[in-house]
């Protein structure tokens, strides 16, 4: 499990660098990388982030506990 967890956050990182470049520069690396937002790779990168951020869900009670 650890690595499916770094795994995870690495992707779930990578998303959000992502979707700091589109908030500050309107730039979508996603899109760039796979060329456009709605070709289907893009669309299975986008999936398989947001599924990495659901599963990561899972460190909250671990990091709420660790600040207690």
């Amino acid at each position: 499990m650890k690595y499916l967890d770094i795994i995870a956050l690495v992707l779930l990182i990578i998303g959000g660098i992502n979707w700091l470049l589109v908030g500050l520069f309107e730039y979508d690396l996603v899109a760039a990388i796979s060329g456009g937002s709605t070709v289907i790779l893009a669309k299975i990168i986008y999936i398989v982030v947001g599924i990495c951020a659901l599963y990561c869900l899972k460190f909250i009670p671990g990091i709420a506990n660790r600040a207690e």
